[in-house]
């Protein structure tokens, strides 16, 4: 505060003279700049490129049905505008995140089944109703009309790409004529059921191709290394040769449909450690790239299937608590796509895990504190794993048993007499954006679709300290972004490298305690904040 009311002493000061003497001209001795407490030095170099950025995501589960059908108008519009909107006002607040791909949840109708779904009535909002009205191959597009809300408002905001992810086939072509599971370990699709379920899924896709949307992506499985065989969400297990057959199926069905830019995303493995081991879900269900990629493999190896991209995906949950473990498992993600060149995308995370070693546990960490601890998910996921896509999970939910943040980007509060954040989804409400959402955004909103990481390095990179820079398709703009968990403010002295032009101006764009990804005056540009997150935009030329 001192250094600004400097500032606008000597400003006036300035003014005074020059009213005096048209031909004086006052120049401070130094430029006016808020103190720091470090200086970070790092070194950018564009001649190394690793990964290109297909997009960052989130997905319509669970409770965007619920907003979408029975929330007001302007509540709608306003939670489309804080996902899909980059706009900033002229007092550098961002409107939105930018998110350039959404996950439309293609339900198994355990809606319409109500109580009989097998899905307890307090977690109804997972329950989630179905286009296909029969097992003859009716269907009814006026389903999902809250889920469809977002879709369109996404679209309209020009989200790039659109995924449409499956929990369990329809409930006509299960065993147990529920979206929940009997099987086990196994999967709960009929043998007869493959091509029907296979011909569900492109016939979703091609309806919402039709309408404009560009669906890349149909994800036809979720966690298949789990039995879902509880009683609150749609699900079902699937061994890896099962994986295969279905996905030979849907390979033939994209195909007939004509459906040439829609590929196949396989197969959400629930945690990484599935994609280059077993883990802890048995050699049937485990290394699952070694199953899908790997010729010798023949009873599971998909890899020359035409919709199949050289691409796998993963779930960032539970091994993602400390440093050192994520580095380790993300590094070992990396070696195995490497060696199959595949891929890889990050497709669900939110806070599932305990004892992250960024604080003692959730009751003493600040809603800072828990976006935090994604920023450092995300950086492991983007500069370790190499993925290209980022995906959180539930993007609004009511906030219920002292979780805080932990599963939303966007906080639900539906109205109710007492006041409860318990009660029913089905009425009208307010909703809060969260720092989780604009920690998300620090990404979203500047890394683009067609962006290249390129190699970053600092001094020492600690965890709590790091960073990644990315470079735009046309090469006019460098984008770096600083996560700084430390209780110091931090100067950064950058070194350009390998980019052929020159480094021009720059915007910066802060998310903390006490902004929203919030675009920096030029007095605190350079200083990532103490327990902040920043982004550089630079301009080249």
């Amino acid at each position: 505060m001192k250094h600004r009311n400097l500032f606008i002493g000597l400003s006036c000061m300035a003014a005074g003279l020059c009213a005096c003497n048209d031909e004086y001209t006052f120049v401070p001795e130094y430029e006016v700049k808020l103190p720091t407490d470090t200086t970070i030095n790092v070194t950018i170099d564009a001649s190394t490129v690793y990964q290109t950025i297909d997009g960052f995501a989130s997905s319509d589960a669970w409770d965007m049905e619920y907003v979408g059908k029975y929330w007001s108008t302007s509540n709608k519009e306003a939670i489309a505008k804080l996902l899909f909107s980059r706009e900033v006002d002229d007092k550098g607040n961002s409107q939105g995140i930018g998110l350039s791909m959404w996950r439309f949840n293609l339900g198994g109708g355990s809606e319409e089944q109500g109580d009989a779904s097998g899905i307890v009535s307090d977690k109804k909002e997972r329950r989630v109703d179905c286009f296909l009205t029969s097992a003859n191959g009716s269907y009814d597009w006026s389903k999902s009309a809250g889920r469809r809300y977002f879709m369109e408002k996404a679209k309209e905001y020009g989200c790039e790409s659109f995924v449409l992810f499956s929990n369990t086939p329809p409930v006509y072509y299960t065993y147990n004529g529920q979206a929940r599971s009997d099987k086990g370990a196994f999967s709960n699709l009929k043998t007869e059921h493959y091509g029907d379920f296979a011909d569900f899924l492109t016939t979703c896709a091609k309806h919402f191709v039709d309408e404009g949307y560009n669906i890349t992506h149909i994800s036809p499985i979720n966690e298949p290394q789990y039995n879902w065989n509880g009683n609150e969400q749609e699900g079902s297990a699937w061994q890896n040769t099962e994986v295969a057959t279905l996905a030979k199926a849907l390979d033939a069905s994209l195909t007939t449909k004509g459906l040439s830019n829609t590929q196949m995303l396989l197969a959400e493995a629930g945690k990484w450690d599935y994609l280059y081991g077993n883990g802890d879900a048995g050699s049937a269900r485990g290394n699952v790239i070694e199953a899908f990629f790997n010729p010798n493999n023949t009873s599971t190896y998909i890899g020359n299937l035409t919709h199949l991209p050289k691409l796998i995906c993963g779930h960032s949950y539970y091994l993602d608590t400390n440093w050192s473990n994520m580095y380790s498992v993300r590094s070992s993600v990396k070696s195995k796509a490497d060696q199959y060149g595949l891929k890889v995308y990050q497709t669900e995370w939110s806070m599932l895990s305990e004892n992250y070693e960024d604080y003692a546990s959730y009751g003493d960490a600040s809603y800072m504190d828990l976006a935090l601890s994604m920023a450092k998910v995300i950086h492991q996921d983007l500069a370790t794993a190499n993925v290209s896509s980022w995906s959180y999970w539930t993007t609004c939910s009511r906030e219920r048993w002292s979780q805080k943040s932990r599963f939303y980007l966007i906080r639900l509060s539906p109205d109710s007499n007492d006041g409860e954040s318990y009660a029913d989804l089905a009425t009208n409400g307010t909703y809060k954006a969260s720092k989780n959402l604009w920690v998300l955004g620090n990404y979203s909103a500047f890394v683009r679709p067609g962006y290249q990481r390129i190699d970053l390095k600092l001094e020492e990179e600690t965890k709590d300290f790091f960073a990644t820079a990315y470079i735009s398709p046309e090469k006019d703009k460098l984008v770096v972004v600083y996560t700084n968990m430390t209780d110091k403010r931090a100067e950064i002295n950058n070194t350009f490298e390998g980019l052929g032009k020159e480094v021009g101006e720059f915007e910066q764009y802060t998310t903390s305690e006490a902004k929203d990804l919030k675009r920096e005056p030029s007095y605190n540009k350079g200083v990532v904040p103490a327990k902040g997150i920043s982004t550089f935009i630079y301009t080249l030329q």
